[in-house]
């Protein structure tokens, strides 16, 4: 006798309107909906990135599990760091620019964190996956190529690794090379079943 495809009655949310981590969410094949959590993201004085991710990602998705307690919500983020100081988002081409300049032919260790956590009833799961990823040793000609053609002003580290930003890379080390783009797919797809939600 065939067995039954699994159901899935949880409500899934992700907790961020990044249009990467929807797109890497929207790979599993479940549907979920998308709400814009509202957390302040300044770090705490002294703050490690990687505590900074951990706590911001668990933040974001408490923020919208507060008005929907039996929901499983998946709040991540991403804190980009260079000799234990942060990497922050660009925002503009001469900022860009620059951070290109200071990490070429340097090591960067991304740090994303995981949270799937339901209020009701109660279950969490977390995890912070770390990528090392080593710049390419870059002229300012090729900078500025890169840049013209992809402006990624809004990620840490002024590369989209999931698009040209790859070409900017000479090593990429991580467990999941998922984490890298903002959402660890293989850490989520392994938790998801125990909150109900079946993949497969």
């Amino acid at each position: 006798m065939q067995a039954m495809p699994a159901t899935n009655p949880s409500r899934l949310i992700l907790a961020s309107t990044s249009p990467y981590r929807r797109a890497l969410l929207d790979r599993l094949g479940l549907p979920f909906e998308v709400v814009a959590p509202a957390v302040d993201e300044t770090p705490a004085p002294g703050e490690a990135p990687s505590a900074l991710a951990s706590r911001l990602a668990r933040a974001k998705a408490l923020a919208v599990a507060s008005c929907a307690r039996d929901a499983v919500v998946i709040g991540s983020d991403q804190v980009a760091e260079l000799d234990g100081q942060p990497v922050n988002k660009p925002g503009t081409h001469p900022a860009a620019v620059a951070q290109l300049r200071s990490l070429s032919g340097r090591t960067v260790r991304f740090h994303t964190a995981l949270c799937v956590l339901r209020l009701e009833p109660s279950r969490v799961a977390e995890v912070v996956v770390a990528t090392d990823v080593r710049y390419r040793a870059l002229d300012d000609a090729q900078i500025e190529r890169y840049l013209r053609r992809e402006t990624p002003y809004d990620c840490a580290g002024s590369a989209k690794v999931e698009g040209l930003g790859i070409a900017l890379a000479e090593s990429v080390r991580c467990e999941d090379p998922t984490a890298l783009v903002g959402l660890p797919l293989i850490a989520l797809s392994g938790w998801l079943p125990e909150f109900g939600l079946h993949i497969l």
